[in-house]
């Protein structure tokens, strides 16, 4: 309790750097119990006032004093005792203030008792809708979080869509590009809460603009807001209004049309990823046989020479090769899946690194199957996958995860992983000369993350139920024992000391 009588003291006293940095210290070190049982928010307008007057690292001791004693405040109390306070904080020239006072309003409008404190104040939500506007983004991303945390409510949707402040909103839109793009983001981060809350962003008219922004003729403006597009397709009825207003065809035909767009390069991995995203959480047959463009133009990008259109669809394979649904619209390729399975064996071996990581992450992706898929089709299907990505797949892989590099080293791990409960892989990885000893061998491993991704894939194999009859009895021991121990095991060296020795 003596730490806590130092802090009040402090919090009535302190007017100087010193005593400032002093109690700085003090209320970092109490516990957040411990201030919630004081009556600390009494000796706080000392504080507010010092962030008024005085340079920059006054201002700076004063916000993290008070970001920690209001944290230990409830929201309702400082929404009702500081209401003051928090108004003039928006108005503060440091961005430090800004930011406190908007986070504060974020942890109020989550609070049910509280959140009408703040719907009531329509000058304080207008203030927080110009910071959107100011130059800084981390002021701008706390406002954006603020406003998307009221429009949880109806009351919130209301008082942000049924009066003034929608003009705000607008007004502060006008600002400028990068602006409009944050009430965009904020638009979608509204809408993808409900349908409803979908309805309240359609009705104000700022979702249309953003789909009509899409097809127009500003490039960036297309990058950006096929960003935006793709994120509101992430819900069902985001989804279902984008099909409505015809935006997936639009998408669509501007794959088509950016075969004849020399800038199409800036703006077709966005649409590349819609479409990835949307099959994955859509259906991919659907999506590839109502889109076959799509699909179509992931291979062109894969077979293609642009290093950044390749690596998009790469991933982009990854994602679609990430269910049963997704490799069997690949499958159905035929022959021209199987050759691009020997470009990312390629890829994987001789690209730049970046590139390099995201085709094992792909190839992890595509050969994994569930243990309740393992159909025969299936396992034959992944098998002959394999088999395309080279020659000698096995030690393809087993050379990437011998080289020096964390990353790639554990990115190797992880198709081996990807494998490891499909009978036909253990049965090429037993009949590898050392390959058990190897993945046995602790001492291969560099670092932790090549230690965890090492016992992810001796795990997989124990917990595989063909391990024991393929890798025979004593190899699954080992692998038992492996396991047993942990990642980090090391084995104790006994030494033994001889009379006489020097």
């Amino acid at each position: 309790m003596a730490a806590l009588a130092v802090v009040e003291e402090l919090l009535l006293t302190a007017s100087g750097l010193e005593e400032l940095r002093a109690l700085k210290t003090a209320v970092l070190a109490l516990p957040l119990s411990s201030l919630r049982e004081s009556a600390l928010d009494l000796s706080l307008a000392r504080i507010f006032s010092l962030l008024n007057d005085g340079d920059g690292e006054q201002v700076a001791l004063c916000v993290t004093i008070l970001e920690r004693v209001l944290q230990a405040l409830e929201p309702v109390h400082v929404a009702r005792k500081f209401r003051d306070e928090l108004q003039r904080g928006l108005f503060h020239p440091d961005d430090a203030v800004k930011i406190l006072t908007i986070s504060q309003v974020g942890r109020i409008v989550e609070n049910s008792e509280a959140v009408t404190e703040i719907l009531n104040n329509i000058e304080l939500l207008k203030q927080i809708i110009l910071c959107i506007g100011g130059e800084k983004i981390s002021v701008a991303k706390e406002a954006i979080e603020a406003l998307s945390k009221i429009a949880q409510t109806r009351a919130g949707l209301e008082a942000l869509f049924l009066s003034n402040l929608l003009i705000d909103l607008k007004n502060v839109m006008a600002i400028s590009d990068i602006v409009r793009y944050r009430v965009y983001e904020l638009i979608v981060k509204i809408s993808s809460v409900s349908s409803k809350s979908l309805n309240y962003c359609i009705n104000s008219g700022l979702v249309l603009q953003l789909v009509e922004e899409l097809t127009g003729d500003d490039i960036l403006v297309r990058v950006t807001c096929t960003e935006m597009v793709t994120a509101l397709a992430f819900t069902q009825h985001g989804r279902q209004y984008l099909a409505q207003q015809g935006v997936i065809d639009k998408i669509s035909n501007m794959i088509i049309g950016a075969e004849s767009d020399p800038f199409s390069g800036f703006y077709l991995p966005g649409l590349v990823k819609f479409f990835g995203n949307l099959a994955i959480v859509d259906s991919p047959q659907e999506i590839c046989e109502q889109y076959p463009v799509f699909i179509n133009k992931v291979f062109e990008m894969a077979e293609g020479q642009d290093i950044i259109l390749k690596g998009v669809a790469v991933d982009t394979l990854g994602i679609l090769g990430s269910n049963v649904e997704g490799k069997q619209v690949l499958h159905k390729t035929g022959g021209r899946f199987q050759n691009l399975c020997k470009k990312l064996g390629h890829l994987a071996m001789s690209a730049p690194t970046e590139l390099r990581l995201r085709c094992l992450d792909a190839i992890s992706s595509l050969l994994y199957l569930p243990p309740d898929q393992h159909t025969e089709d299936l396992l034959v299907m992944t098998e002959s996958w394999f088999a395309s990505l080279s020659t000698q797949p096995l030690d393809l892989f087993r050379n990437i995860s011998t080289q020096p590099f964390p990353d790639l080293h554990c990115g190797a791990l992880k198709v081996f992983t990807a494998i490891a409960n499909q009978p036909w892989a253990q049965r090429l990885m037993v009949g590898s000369p050392g390959f058990v000893e190897y993945i046995v061998d602790r001492t291969v491993d560099p670092d932790k993350s090549s230690k965890d991704a090492k016992f992810e894939l001796v795990k997989a194999l124990v917990n595989s139920k063909s391990i024991a009859e393929i890798f025979g009895n004593q190899h699954y021991l080992r692998l038992r024992a492996y396991v047993r121990e942990g990642p980090y095991f090391v084995k104790a060296i006994s030494t033994v000391a001889v009379e006489g020795a020097e």
